[in-house]
């Protein structure tokens, strides 16, 4: 019989693309297959210029659980054998070549990402879960990071960067050394998510969101990432002026034109698609 795909992907109605880890039985590690599943998912998203719209999500009881640990012993065990790379050589390299490509192409995406954390996500899968422009988590999910209490390691897939961003200095540290579970409703009160949706709306909410975000100008989350990374390092004047800098040719878009005769037209605005 032939197996599941590890990765699956689906074009729904709306111009919405869902991307769905699919390794139920291990819940869903982030190893180089499923990874690579990712990134040609992503490929597909990039190409398809009728995806305005993309939901990553998990099937199972979890979103995922980070590191496969059971594999990452064996290339424990392996190392040095016949000239095998060590653990953390082997590691670091999985990192560069699926674990960078796949954070940054979904910070990076060329339509709004909605992830939609269906159960608990540990270690690098706090990092996948937060890679999204809006994250939604059913109220039976968590974020679990034991890299420091409980292995001597750091946080990765991009969670050292989303943390102290999301929710501060004093929490993401907490939350790192500590290794305490934060629920759903505490991430939403925290501002680490978007919203704590019930388990069994989730995935309808998830897809409302996206077709609101799909019916939006095309260019508006790439705008708006790079309007609030701007800010990160800019003082008030820098970015006052990126500010006046973009309305000055946004303003003289198809899309602030057909927003404007739409308001006044009291009608829904009609925006054209991807480029």
């Amino acid at each position: 019989m032939k197996a599941e795909p590890l990765v699956l992907f689906e074009v729904k109605e709306g111009g919405v693309a869902v991307i769905t880890l699919n390794d139920l039985a291990r819940m869903n590690p982030v190893t180089p297959p499923l990874m690579q599943g990712c990134l040609d998912a992503m490929k597909q998203v990039h190409e398809d210029h009728s995806i305005r719209a993309l939901v990553l999500t998990a099937n199972g009881r979890a979103f995922s659980v980070g590191a496969d640990l059971a594999e990452l012993s064996r290339w424990s065990r392996e190392a040095g054998v016949d000239g095998t790379a060590s653990l953390g050589e082997r590691v670091a390299d999985m990192m560069e070549t699926g674990v960078t490509p796949l954070i940054a192409g979904l910070a990076n995406s060329p339509v709004p990402v909605v992830c939609a954390i269906n159960g608990p996500a540990a270690g690098g899968g706090v990092g996948f879960a937060l890679a999204g422009d809006i994250v939604l988590a059913a109220r039976s999910a968590y974020f679990y990071l034991p890299f420091a209490p409980a292995l001597g390691a750091v946080p990765d897939m991009g969670a050292s960067w989303q943390l102290p961003r999301a929710v501060g200095h004093a929490r993401a540290m907490g939350m790192t050394l500590l290794g305490d579970r934060i629920s759903a409703e505490q991430a939403e009160r925290w501002g680490l998510i978007w919203a704590c949706i019930d388990d069994d709306k989730l995935a309808d909410e998830a897809l409302r969101i996206a077709r609101r975000l799909a019916a939006a100008p095309a260019h508006s989350a790439l705008e708006t990432r790079a309007l609030y990374r701007a800010s990160a390092g800019n003082s008030l004047e820098d970015q006052l002026d990126y500010e006046r800098r973009r309305q000055m040719q946004l303003l003289d878009g198809e899309c602030f034109t057909e927003g404007v005769e739409a308001f006044i037209g009291k009608r829904r605005p009609v925006f054209p698609g991807r480029r």
